[in-house]
């Protein structure tokens, strides 16, 4: 049972790190990298993306056992979802820091997180959906 009870912290995370990074996203105004809300602070975005993206590999790496007498869930897929979208989360957040820091175009670097900021928004309501639908049916096997 402590197997369960280590993991629950890392579910939380999860679904607070999604929820945040999610409506920051979609609260972004056009055209500037700030929110409505008064979180523009550099430094904050760095620590949520770099948090965001540690969740999501952690949660890709140590599943939460399924089922009432399950003693370990699947071994790579725990929550393949919010996984991934924590993951891509993460990458928006720390590229958008990046690209904010450099002016030098970095080639493939550059066109990647480039196509990840123009869907900023879509992604920032799939990252609310992911944690709210997760919170709610925390033991599905892929959600």
């Amino acid at each position: 049972m402590r197997y369960v009870e280590g993991m629950i912290q890392l579910y939380f995370l999860s679904i607070l790190c999604n929820g945040v990074a999610g409506y920051l996203l979609f609260s972004m105004i056009d055209g500037e990298n700030s929110p409505q809300i008064p979180i523009t602070n550099p430094t904050f975005h760095l620590v949520l993306g770099i948090l965001c993206a540690v969740t999501g590999i952690l949660k890709l790496l140590s599943p939460i056992p399924y089922g009432p007498n399950a003693v370990r869930g699947v071994l790579i897929f725990g929550d393949l979802i919010p996984a991934t979208a924590g993951i891509v989360a993460g990458l928006i957040f720390i590229f958008g820091i990046y690209r904010k820091d450099t002016d030098a175009n970095s080639g493939e670097l550059d066109r990647i997180g480039t196509n990840l900021l123009i869907f900023k928004k879509p992604i920032g309501m799939a990252l609310m959906a992911t944690a709210f639908i997760h919170f709610i049916f925390g033991q599905i096997l892929f959600l």
